[in-house]
């Protein structure tokens, strides 16, 4: 017997549907939020970026083609929940070794089907992404709204300690010569590790609290700032060391998504919060040096104020449906940054040569 399960958001719309995965928990919260992802609701799952978040898939069939052990983005999921329209009970996919319930239940992720998800976006987009509960409790929906509405905002959250390396570790390379890249880890995904090895780097992954004198310690050729969640303004420790190293003008700085924002910070700009966040890999974004149109995969929901930023950096990518800033580079120094994530797991791949220019830099 399948149990009933509610979303209660903290506007006090409620929906009701069943659960799946961990389905004998009884609640879990977080910011609910969005993305318009077609496919590779397993590498969303796992995305660390998704930390303290419920997503819901806009597409309504999901599980299809089942899960498996090859499209894994860290080491297990870090999503608080998942909501979709509708669960597709049986599986097919010649790599796939279990249904994405199974999946859900052995890494103990309650997530709820059966509601109109196309209602959930337009409640999110007109209000903006909300905090919410997904429950199989028995008790009344008022208990449930005051337990949402103690829920954090994400505003002012650093959440990188969470999903961070305990210890750094090394990537080797087949050539001796290669390139030695410093990684600084605040919620990396797999396959940006693969992108940066396949293009003939050596890396070490380094937690997110290195500092500068530690990074300085391995001798890199030029340092990589990953992915991650959380408000980027309250991640202290790491504007500090990236604000240390492009002072220091000794390395080239390549960064994505919360590695773009935390430039900017170094760099004296400021940053705000989306109303509902940029998510999904369908997301058209112009290269202002190339005037060429990327499809990009995304997965953040704050952004840089550009008019905030200094003469020094040069504003390169700009995001087609709100005009926002999706990208900049230092006038001077090799440093340049992208918001959204150019390994685009599970694609599209049309900004994989950033990976090339970041090693031609060094």
């Amino acid at each position: 017997m399948k149990k009933q399960a509610r979303l209660i958001l903290e506007n006090g719309v409620v929906f009701t549907g069943t659960a799946f995965g961990a389905s004998d928990r009884l609640r879990t919260g977080g910011e609910v939020v969005f993305t318009t992802s077609i496919t590779g609701y397993q590498e969303i799952l796992t995305d660390p970026s998704y930390a303290g978040q419920i997503v819901t898939m806009t597409n309504p069939l999901i599980g299809n083609y089942g899960a498996n052990n090859d499209d894994l983005e860290s080491i297990k999921p870090f999503v608080s929940g998942f909501i979709i329209r509708e669960l597709a009970e049986e599986y097919s996919n010649w790599r796939s070794t279990q249904s994405i319930s199974k999946f859900l239940e052995e890494n103990n992720i309650l997530a709820i089907e059966g509601i109109d998800t196309r209602k959930l976006v337009r409640i999110l987009r007109t209000e903006g992404a909300l905090r919410g509960i997904v429950s199989t409790e028995d008790i009344s929906n008022s208990k449930l709204l005051e337990a949402t509405r103690k829920i954090p905002v994400m505003t002012g959250l650093d959440l990188t300690k969470g999903v961070t390396t305990p210890k750094p570790y090394e990537m080797a390379a087949k050539d001796n010569k290669a390139p030695h890249v410093v990684v600084i880890d605040y919620g990396i995904k797999q396959n940006i590790l693969h992108k940066l090895h396949d293009h003939g780097a050596r890396l070490t992954v380094m937690p997110s609290t290195v500092t500068f004198d530690e990074i300085q310690d391995r001798n890199p050729d030029g340092v990589f700032l990953s992915n991650g969640p959380g408000d980027p303004d309250a991640v202290k420790d790491g504007i500090e060391t990236v604000k240390q190293l492009v002072t220091s003008e000794k390395y080239p700085v390549f960064g994505i998504c919360l590695g773009n924002q935390l430039l900017s910070l170094a760099f004296g700009g400021e940053t705000y919060k989306l109303k509902f966040g940029h998510r999904g890999a369908n997301h058209p974004v112009k290269n202002l040096r190339t005037g060429k149109i990327e499809i990009t995969s995304q997965n953040h929901g704050f952004c840089v104020k550009w008019d905030t930023m200094p003469d020094s950096c040069e504003l390169t990518y700009l995001n087609l449906n709100d005009n926002t800033v999706e990208g900049f580079r230092h006038k001077e120094l090799p440093i340049f940054a992208v918001q959204y994530h150019p390994e685009a797991s599970p694609g599209p791949h049309e900004s994989d040569y950033l990976f090339g220019e970041f090693m031609k830099m060094m």
